[in-house]
């Protein structure tokens, strides 16, 4: 059995090796998604959801763009309208300003609360942001 349990768990670290790519959890650990180091969004199916491009613009899964990221951290929706920041510090803004989240140095995602909503370590920080907070607006 431990052969057996060994041989999965290389499986699975060789898979994630391969795709290259860093899970998004829920806060109880449980994976949510994947991305990828070339900026690929999966859900945990591996079906790709979007793309967030080295210019920082970000993609749904027809290429259509969906909006962008500023290099100063400015979120903005397609039409260029601002819908957040993404501050040098991980705190997540909304347009007016107000504080949504937190991304933390480890990787962890808080709401406004400080409560814990998810884990993205060794992600992009803006990326995660993108994620947890934007995406679905």
């Amino acid at each position: 059995m431990k052969k057996i349990l060994l041989l999965l768990f290389t499986l699975l670290l060789f898979c994630c090796v391969v795709c290259n790519c860093q899970n998004i959890e829920t806060a109880e650990h449980f994976t949510y998604g994947f991305i990828k180091s070339d900026g690929t969004i999966e859900n945990v199916n591996h079906s790709v959801k979007g793309y967030i491009k080295s210019d920082g613009t970000i993609e749904n899964s027809n290429h259509s763009t969906f909006g962008f990221i500023k290099q100063n951290g400015e979120v903005q929706n397609s039409s260029h309208m601002t819908i957040g920041y993404i501050k040098s510090d991980g705190a997540v803004e909304s347009a007016n300003r107000r504080t949504i989240g937190y991304i933390k140095s480890n990787g962890e995602v808080e709401d406004a609360s400080h409560k814990t909503i998810g884990y993205g370590k060794g992600i992009n920080p803006q990326w995660i942001a993108v994620v947890f907070f934007f995406l679905h607006s």
